[in-house]
C-alpha cells in the first residue's frame, strides 16, 4: 500500500539547511505502517534533499563552502543569460545534490544513524515555501 503526504517547509534561501527529520517521522506515523520505505522528494529545481549530521559547523559553514567551490554564486551561468535571473548556481547545486532520498523505516522509526538527520537544502537566492512530498510504502 502507498500513502502520500506533502510537507510545507519555509526556507530562507542562500544555502539554508532545514532539518526535516521530525516532519518525515510524523508523515511515517500518519501513514500507519510499521515497516517500509519513505521517499522524500523536493518539488522544484533549486533545492535538494540529503542526510547530514545537523551540527553548526556543517550547517553554517562547511556545506555552503563546499558548494561555493563546486558552483560559485558569482560564476557565469547560461541559465542566467537566458532567463535574466540570478539563480543559475542554485540550479546547478540542486541538480548535483539531487531532489530525493529513500529511507527505510522499522516500527515507524526511520533507520538513520545516531547523528544522521534528513535535511532540505535551499540554494535559491530568496526565501521560499517549499513543498516536500513524502511517499510512504509499507505494511
Amino acid at each position: 500500500m502507498v500513502k502520500t503526504e506533502t510537507l510545507e517547509i519555509a526556507t530562507k534561501g542562500n544555502c539554508d539547511i532545514v532539518d526535516i527529520t521530525g516532519d518525515v517521522q510524523r508523515a511515517i506515523a500518519n501513514a500507519g505502517f510499521n515497516d517500509g520505505t519513505v521517499t522524500v522528494f523536493n518539488v522544484g529545481s533549486t533545492a535538494g534533499i540529503t542526510t547530514i549530521e545537523y551540527e553548526p559547523g556543517l550547517v553554517k559553514h562547511d556545506i555552503n563552502a563546499a558548494f561555493e567551490k563546486i558552483a560559485p554564486k558569482n560564476g557565469r551561468y547560461e541559465h542566467e543569460e537566458t532567463w535574466h535571473d540570478d539563480n543559475g548556481h542554485a540550479h546547478v547545486r540542486a541538480s548535483m545534490l539531487g531532489p530525493s532520498l529513500v529511507v527505510p523505516f522499522c516500527q515507524q522509526e526511520p533507520m538513520l544513524g545516531t547523528w544522521q538527520q534528513i535535511v532540505l537544502i535551499d540554494f535559491d537566492t530568496r526565501p521560499r515555501n517549499r513543498k516536500v512530498v513524502c511517499q510512504i510504502i509499507g505494511e
